[in-house]
């Protein structure tokens, strides 16, 4: 039998401080219980003054190994996933494995595909791992997203970010397969030098999540000989709080499947982040023999899908889920800000002189 890769630990940050929708949707003078009933979301973290991708995807890589202890001289791999590097050329993922202790034998590199960048790095430490080039590789999805200032991209664009080590000798949960689906589908981009992201509003749906991500679902559920009724539970990427009810309903699955990792009204579409978080979420739940299913979606577009399997190893002592904070408690007791202080915060208003 192959031995497979699985996840070793995981982490997830989010920022304290919240923007409520209906404070957003005031300043611009929009209906607010129409954006909130048709977003499904409340209310979106906010970056501090002094967090950016960086900060958040070290902090996201400790929780994970404050976890468990693995030697940070055997991570041979971190690869970082964001739309909202700091630099455009300065790799976030040497920051990381300076920051944990991983550098200087490592290979890093930074990732960008929207959304779907952070799964990306999945993938690819999975690949590290199996063919014995590294021991370990950790895959993070951090983001401040980006939303001009009235553009419908504002009321949901949050920050946050997950992280997870993979490797193969005894993993919390066994990444049983993947596979992704991606076509050139222009929905959401920015180009070079622009501050702010843009979106085709009609290509956002249909041919653009919708499509993709059930192309990867379908496929995944083929290859594995699968429905939507074998798995405990199911994530999905959450722009917002409708599309991953709509997706999971075409696939089969339920309202109860999708709950645990459906984080996304209390804290907004953290981009590389999302699928991420919510997957960080059902694991702070999961039991040993439950089955997971994960599809991301990155704008441009493509979708990965996974098969997990939660082990044993989850509810050994090696492995202390208590030792960090579990997405929940992440999303308790926030400070919320009016326009004003979340727009310093952003960065859309800075002081001169």
């Amino acid at each position: 039998m192959v031995e497979r890769a699985g996840i070793m630990t995981y982490g997830a940050y989010i920022p304290k401080f919240r923007i409520k929708i209906a404070e957003i949707a005031r300043v611009w003078g929009a209906n607010a219980e129409d954006i909130i009933g048709g977003l499904g979301v409340f209310e979106k973290s906010v970056p501090d003054l002094d967090e950016d991708t960086a900060t958040i995807a070290v902090e996201a890589a400790r929780h994970a190994l404050s976890r468990r202890y693995l030697e940070p001289s055997e991570i041979g791999a971190v690869y970082v996933g964001s739309e909202s590097h700091p630099y455009a050329v300065k790799p976030t993922a040497c920051t990381v494995g300076e920051a944990i202790g991983a550098t200087p034998e490592m290979t890093a590199a930074d990732y960008e595909f929207a959304c779907k960048a952070g799964t990306a790095g999945i993938q690819t430490c999975m690949g590290l791992v199996m063919s014995n080039i590294v021991r370990y590789g950790i895959a993070i999805g951090s983001d401040v997203a980006q939303g001009a200032p009235g553009d419908a991209l504002e009321y949901t664009a949050a920050a946050g970010g997950a992280a997870f080590v993979i490797g193969r000798e005894d993993p919390i949960a066994l990444i049983r397969d993947t596979c992704s689906f991606t076509t050139d589908t222009p929905d959401f981009w920015r180009r070079n030098g622009e501050e702010y992201p843009r979106h085709g509003g009609r290509f956002t749906g249909e041919p653009g999540y919708f499509r993709h991500i059930q192309g990867a679902a379908l496929m995944m559920l083929e290859r594995t000989g699968t429905t939507a009724k074998d798995y405990d539970y199911a994530v999905f990427h959450q722009p917002n709080a409708k599309f991953p009810r709509r997706i999971a309903q075409m696939l089969g699955f339920s309202k109860e499947q999708i709950e645990p990792g459906l984080v996304v009204p209390y804290l907004g579409n953290t981009y590389s982040g999302s699928s991420m978080i919510g997957l960080a979420a059902t694991l702070d739940i999961a039991k040993p023999k439950d089955r997971i299913f994960v599809a991301s979606f990155g704008s441009g577009a493509g979708s990965d899908a996974f098969d997990i399997e939660v082990t044993d190893a989850i509810e050994s002592g090696v492995f202390k889920r208590d030792a960090a904070p579990k997405v929940r408690d992440l999303l308790k007791d926030p400070v919320y800000l009016d326009y004003a202080l979340y727009a310093r915060h952003k960065g859309k208003i800075v002081m001169q002189g």
